[in-house]
């Protein structure tokens, strides 16, 4: 995967709401219903990303959820981060 320019990443960032591009790679937040809900859509999540091989760098404090994704192999953002975040936004609307 080739690394995006900064250019391109915020032409894409107009795709996806909520999400920034913030020291090398992109993030959001996602605040749940509580703990339970939290953790049964990261569980969803790391379903998804098992199955497309790329792994987010990701927090949970109670109901709220942090996820920051960057390909580490290219040292910055790749489409491959782009399309686990659109994936990852098809799970947070089905919840």
């Amino acid at each position: 995967m080739e690394k995006m320019t900064e250019k391109e990443i915020e032409k894409k960032l107009n795709e996806l709401d909520g999400w920034d591009y913030v020291n090398g790679a992109i993030e959001t937040s996602f605040e749940f219903k509580n703990f339970k809900e939290a953790f049964s859509v990261m569980t969803r999540i790391a379903f998804e990303c098992e199955a497309q091989g790329h792994h987010p760098d990701w927090n949970n404090v109670y109901n709220t959820l942090h996820i920051r994704l960057n390909t580490h192999d290219a040292d910055g953002v790749t489409e491959k981060d782009f399309k686990l975040a659109e994936s990852i936004e098809d799970i947070i609307e089905s919840a």
